[in-house]
């Protein structure tokens, strides 16, 4: 996107992107934008519920279902979000879900039995209220540490993407990955309103189409990724998994409680939100 602006723009604008917390961790982007230090951000949506748990919808387990569904639902939340961050200086150029989130086990998820009891690594307040109502006991532990985790029996069961099971080498430490669309996260693109309002006209046209390429882009990369980084995992050895019936009933009903749970934090806009969904 960088490079097409400062193409399209013939050098009148230029972006230049400070990757992989380089120049702000994350828990400081949307704060970084919102005060000027810098003009453009992308932050993890839902890193950010502890301010809102509007930004936390994405992470309700089972909610959606496929990319499809994950797009409608960022269509729904757009407006939300927008006047959200309208209020904080802040304006939405695009968001883009994650590749869908599945269980990594020891053995096949034929029952929950096998979530049940587990040391279930955890990395959020949604991840955690799972793992306490499957019965599992909830462990923090960063990406970083997973491989060592799971060696070490500080964890034993997970749910992540297929693309974090690449990135760690998974097969080192689990058998079967079982894809299950757990929820598809979404990272948002953030821009000062200030920074770009005071673009001339022409040039926050030549911004403003890039950032729309981005988001198109951005959605089809995640979906070849999904099925990429599946295919590494069975490659890799790692058993692929399919969820039973029964079982995909059960975890909906979690689900159903959790999305409730949500409904009573976020409030009357919440509610319509997953009305609207649901009425899809």
């Amino acid at each position: 996107m960088a490079a097409e602006i400062e193409q399209s723009s013939g050098g009148r604008l230029a972006l230049q992107v400070h990757s992989n917390a380089s120049l702000l961790p994350m828990a400081q982007i949307k704060r970084g934008v919102q005060t000027g230090q810098v003009q453009l951000g992308e932050v993890l949506l839902t890193a950010y519920s502890n301010e809102d748990p509007f930004f936390d919808a994405d992470a309700i387990p089972f909610l959606v279902r496929d990319f499809a569904r994950s797009k409608r639902l960022a269509g729904l939340q757009k407006p939300y979000i927008e006047a959200r961050l309208q209020r904080q200086g802040l304006a939405l150029l695009y968001t883009v879900a994650w590749p869908a989130a599945g269980f990594y086990t020891q053995v096949p998820l034929n029952n929950l039995d096998v979530l049940r009891g587990s040391r279930f690594r955890t990395f959020s307040p949604m991840t955690n209220r799972f793992a306490a109502l499957v019965g599992a006991n909830p462990v923090l532990v960063q990406q970083a540490e997973l491989a060592q985790a799971f060696a070490t029996g500080i964890a034993t069961a997970m749910v992540t993407s297929a693309q974090t099971g690449v990135d760690t080498s998974a097969w080192d430490y689990a058998k079967v990955f079982t894809p299950a669309t757990f929820s598809m996260t979404k990272n948002a693109v953030l821009v000062s309103r200030r920074a770009l309002e005071a673009l001339p006209a022409d040039l926050r046209e030549v911004f403003l189409a890039a950032t729309r390429r981005a988001e198109e882009r951005g959605w089809r990369y995640a979906e070849e990724a999904q099925k990429a980084a599946e295919s590494r995992l069975a490659e890799k050895g790692l058993i692929i998994g399919t969820i039973p019936p029964d079982v995909m009933a059960a975890l909906r009903q979690v689900s159903a409680t959790m999305t409730e749970e949500w409904i009573a934090k976020a409030g009357e806009d919440g509610r319509k939100l997953i009305e609207a969904l649901r009425a899809g």
